[in-house]
């Protein structure tokens, strides 16, 4: 793929790259698929050429239009309630467990 533009400021890839590129991800291409494919992709390198023309040296590359800012707390161990307590309330508690009904049979 040619990294500088033309004369023209045209950066065109050729039906020969497209070719080749469609060869090294073994993607099987019609005669008609590849005419069609290289306009399409000159389309696409003139419009990230047009983009990164735009940013300056100044301009810090980012991933989001805002600032993200992380929001959770951080994970420190504090004092929780015993197993006895948690289950304190519990209508029916087996092996330091809740216990409740079956609602499923056998079958599942």
């Amino acid at each position: 793929m040619p990294e500088n533009p033309g004369a023209s400021g045209r950066v065109e890839i050729t039906r020969a790259e497209v070719a080749h590129l469609a060869d090294l991800a073994r993607i099987d291409l019609s005669e008609a698929e590849l005419d069609h494919l290289a306009p399409q992709l000159t389309v696409i390198l003139e419009s990230v050429a047009s983009i990164s023309g735009v940013a300056g040296d100044d301009v810090p590359p980012t991933s989001h239009a805002l600032p993200l800012t992380n929001v959770f707390r951080e994970d420190v161990v504090e004092p929780c309630l015993t197993p006895e307590q948690a289950l304190s309330g519990a209508p029916a508690v087996d092996e330091q467990r809740f216990s409740v009904p079956r609602i499923l049979g056998e079958e599942a």
